[in-house]
Order: C-alpha cells, then structure tokens, then sequence
C-alpha cells in the first residue's frame, strides 16, 4: 500500500525567545502538496510536538535552516566556508557556526531537536539520496536555494539588515512570495502555495509583521528543499561540509546553461 511522505521545513531561530517558520507538504518524490500551512511556533517542546503530529507512522525529511551539527568551538564550519566560496557572486553566504557564538542564544538549538526526534526514528543525514526511505533530517540554507532554484543573479534582500530600508525589504519579500507561487511549476511540483499570502499588503507592513512572513516563507521553501532533495538526490544537489563537521544541504546547477544565467 502507498504510504505518502512527508516534507517538513522548518526556519529555525537560534534562541527561543525568537519564533520560528515550520510548514509541511504531503506526497512523493514526483510532487506534493501543502498539507501544514506555514505558521510560527515558539519553544522547543512545541516544535518537537508538530513535528511528531505531523508525521505521524510515515516516512518523513525534515529541512532545517539552522546549524544542526557544530563540533568547532570558535571560527566556521567547513561547510560555511564551501557554500560563500561556491554562492560568492551571489551574495548567498551563510552566517558562521561555533559552539561559543551558540551559546549566547543558549545552546545549539538544532542539535537538541535532532536528538528528540531520534526516539521517532529521525536520523541527521549529510545529504538526501533520491527516493529514500525512512526519516531524515538535513541541514539547509533558503538564500542559495533561491539562486538555484529561481535562477536569480543575487540573492533576495528581504532580511533585516544594517543600512537595508524597509521599503527595499518589502519589495523584496513580494517579490519572494511571487517566486514561491511558482513550485507549483517546478519538478517536482508543490501545489496549494498559490493563495497563502494573497490579499497582503506587503508594502504596508511594518518591521515586525514584514519578519513574520519572512519566516513563514523560509519554512516553506525548506520544505520543498526536502522535496526536491528527495526527487533528484545528488543529481541536482550537492551536500557542503563534512560528515563529522557539519554539511548544508542544497539545490545545485546540474548543467552549464544554468550556472551561466
């Protein structure tokens, strides 16, 4: 009997005292569909608790957009290095990992969820494999997905960052959103993404309202990362890093035409 899997990401602050993204979609590796409209949740028990509703006895990859293995005390992971040299021209590095940057939110929140969530059979993996089985967690970054995926020349300049105007953040996050609606037309496809955001005016939000989409839709795209993942493996996909040190998960150019774009 068919069994659907199912696709979870999750945008994941660093410390509970700030919210976090999580959505799911429902289906195989040839499409799927939204079945956890993306939503925000605070601690990590709550998040914990989601996750095990959501899945329940079926098989499940779970994207996570936060460090989840940080066995170095001070500098950056390998893999942080990999990524900003591969995504340089794109402006897509990600934020350097440590144990004592770690500390100051309180520990490394990823590591905690990946050990509960080992009792439900979840297994932190370094990369995706097309079509398998059972319960995975990986490792993930929304910035060089979106490169990837969207074909864009640079990142999109929705974060919250020092000199970045609202207006520009605005802007940007509607453009994120539009780009969103389209996986509906990728390969795989997920569908029911079309109206989530409808009706919002994005260009009269403020600050806070703006960071709430925000990690709503990052949620989103690290579901359909898993997704994608699962459909095309490493033929569409590279893991940076080590095994031991920590990996980041990705969509990668599969051919020249698109590394050229």
């Amino acid at each position: 009997m068919y069994q659907q899997t199912v696709y979870l990401g999750l945008d994941l602050a660093w410390s509970e005292r700030n919210l976090s993204g999580l959505a799911a979609c429902c289906g195989s590796s040839q499409g799927a569909q939204l079945c956890y409209h993306p939503r925000r949740l605070q601690t990590t028990d709550e998040i914990v608790q989601a996750i095990r509703d959501l899945c329940g006895d079926k098989p499940a990859i779970l994207a996570i957009d936060a460090p989840l293995l940080v066995p170095n005390e001070t500098g950056l992971r390998r893999a942080e290095a990999e990524l900003a040299a591969a995504f340089r021209r794109y402006d897509a590095g990600p934020h350097p990992a440590n144990r004592r940057l770690l500390r100051r939110y309180g520990g490394i929140r990823g590591e905690t969820i990946v050990t509960a969530l080992a009792n439900d059979g979840f297994r932190y993996v370094p990369m995706i494999e097309a079509g398998a089985g059972g319960r995975l967690i990986v490792e993930v970054f929304p910035h060089p997905a979106t490169v990837v995926l969207f074909h864009l020349p640079r990142i999109l300049k929705y974060k919250a960052r020092p000199g970045r105007a609202l207006s520009e953040r605005q802007q940007e996050l509607r453009r994120y959103l539009n780009l969103l609606t389209e996986l509906q037309r990728l390969d795989p496809p997920l569908s029911g993404v079309q109206s989530l955001w409808a009706g919002i005016e994005i260009e009269q939000l403020g600050p806070t309202a703006l960071k709430a989409i925000e990690d709503e839709a990052d949620a989103l795209l690290c579901a359909y990362i898993a997704l994608y993942g699962h459909r095309w493996g490493a033929a569409r996909c590279r893991s940076f890093g080590t095994v031991e040190g920590g990996t980041i998960f990705t969509p990668y150019w599969y051919d020249r035409e698109a590394t050229e774009r």
